[in-house]
């Protein structure tokens, strides 16, 4: 396991998915590792996300912004229920934010912003329920 984070840097992070997730009945995860196992992050994501246990939420709201470090590649990743209702743009655009801040060499940030934009997305479909159970994990997994 390589962790490119600071423990400050990873507790932005956390902090990030739990104000995110505050709002509504999504779940958020982020996955890293330094190299991607197959050389695809959209598929390496698919099959984290399943190994993770993310696809078991009980509205299929789960979203994962998947990293390999060292490989420099990334993908964010959403289950079913939030696949079906987001705008068609809502994947390739959070990308494109994460991208911009990743060639810049800012990982926390990237990562803090896309999850807040997923977070957003989440609430507005997915509101909060006062019998929601946070279902998975707020911290980062990593192989």
């Amino acid at each position: 396991m390589t962790n490119p984070f600071t423990s400050d840097e990873q507790q932005r992070i956390v902090n990030a998915i739990r104000q995110a997730e505050k709002a509504t009945s999504g779940e958020i995860r982020v996955h890293v590792e330094p190299h991607c196992a197959n050389n695809d992050p959209v598929q390496r994501a698919i099959e984290v996300f399943a190994r993770l246990g993310m696809h078991q939420t009980k509205d299929q709201n789960g979203v994962l912004f998947y990293l390999a470090h060292v490989d420099r590649k990334f993908a964010v990743v959403g289950d079913k229920g939030i696949d079906a209702k987001v705008p068609a743009d809502f994947w390739e655009s959070t990308k494109e934010l994460l991208r911009t801040h990743f060639a810049a060499g800012n990982y926390v940030e990237g990562l803090s912003q896309g999850i807040e934009r997923a977070g957003q997305q989440l609430k507005h479909y997915f509101p909060y329920a006062k019998d929601d159970t946070n279902e998975l994990a707020d911290d980062i997994s990593f192989d």
